[in-house]
């Protein structure tokens, strides 16, 4: 018989550190006032002593300990993150090492802001040829790549991990997606160049870690492209949604996307005045805060849309039923 990947629980983990607009007004030219009319953010969490392999351990930690299911269980782990700790080995590695789940296949991938909906994607496919049990996690350490003195990037992120543990049922929890990339658009959103310092290399070029975003390209990708993924996705079925998970990264983007698609604006969630733009994360913090609050209940055959978008470029719609 079929199997079919499904989501059996969810956990989240933000760093003990919050930055408000009005220290980050100490900081640059910016202020709380002129922060929350462009974004909706308030807030944000930093790390101060972690890294995104600490984030991402305290979720999969979690995760174990609500299910009841043992670490060795665990067939895979997928990390989406655009923050790793290292090139190699992946987070992904790191947690796997971390939680003893010494059977489990591991390894990252990188998406940016698309990546926990591309993850759960790609996860689902391994129930389906036979995988008993996995969790997707984003995580990020964004802080880490951010110019602090950029009044147009730093007040827009954070950090913080989330994700989920899905296993096998024998009814489908995915019912339509659409993963989408244009890699003609990559230098809208770019982090961590490393120039080639190699003594053979010919031309001469200059590291630029710190991210950088066109921010008008940023929106308009979203109102275009980004509506239109939703649209094909819900199809006939908009109505019926329950609720749209999108990437937490403004407000203004989120209440434009449900005027354009003609949805209420309540079934969109919004958490990004409490976090701002985690990357990878921001859709499974939101999804792990919807639980805890009895918004989103698992297993009660709610329809949800995960919706990611990002660098790459990348974007994406699953329409599930939970």
């Amino acid at each position: 018989m079929s199997k079919f990947g499904k989501i059996l629980s969810t956990a989240r983990y933000l760093p003990t550190k919050v930055v408000t607009n009005d220290e980050l007004a100490q900081m640059m030219d910016t202020s709380d006032e002129w922060i929350r009319s462009r974004t909706g953010i308030k807030e944000r969490h930093v790390v101060t002593d972690e890294n995104t392999s600490d984030l991402c351990v305290k979720v999969a930690e979690q995760l174990i300990n609500r299910s009841g299911i043992q670490p060795e269980e665990l067939d895979f782990i997928v990390v989406a993150t655009m923050s790793p700790d290292y090139t190699s080995p992946s987070v992904a590695c790191q947690v796997q090492g971390m939680i003893g789940a010494k059977n489990a296949f591991a390894f990252d991938i990188s998406a940016a802001c698309s990546g926990f909906v591309y993850g759960l994607s790609i996860a689902e496919k391994f129930i389906r040829t036979g995988s008993q049990y996995g969790l997707v996690i984003g995580g990020e350490t964004l802080s880490k790549l951010l110019d602090w003195q950029d009044r147009s990037t730093a007040v827009l992120f954070g950090d913080g991990a989330a994700g989920v543990l899905i296993g096998a049922q024998e009814t489908q929890s995915i019912q339509r997606e659409k993963i989408a990339a244009d890699g003609t658009r990559n230098q809208a959103l770019t982090a961590g160049f490393h120039a080639n310092t190699s003594p053979f290399y010919e031309e001469k070029s200059e590291s630029s870690y710190c991210l950088n975003m066109v921010g008008r390209d940023i929106f308009d990708f979203a109102l275009r492209d980004v509506v239109a993924n939703i649209q094909e996705v819900v199809g006939d079925e908009k109505e019926s949604v329950d609720y749209f998970l999108l990437h937490q990264a403004n407000e203004r983007i989120i209440e434009k996307i449900a005027k354009k698609l003609k949805v209420p604006r309540e079934k969109f969630l919004t958490n990004m005045s409490s976090y701002g733009n985690t990357s990878a994360a921001s859709i499974p913090i939101l999804l792990d805060e919807a639980v805890e609050s009895g918004k989103i209940q698992l297993g009660s055959k709610q329809k949800v849309v995960f919706t990611g978008y990002g660098g790459g470029l990348t974007w994406g719609s699953l329409l599930l039923t939970l």
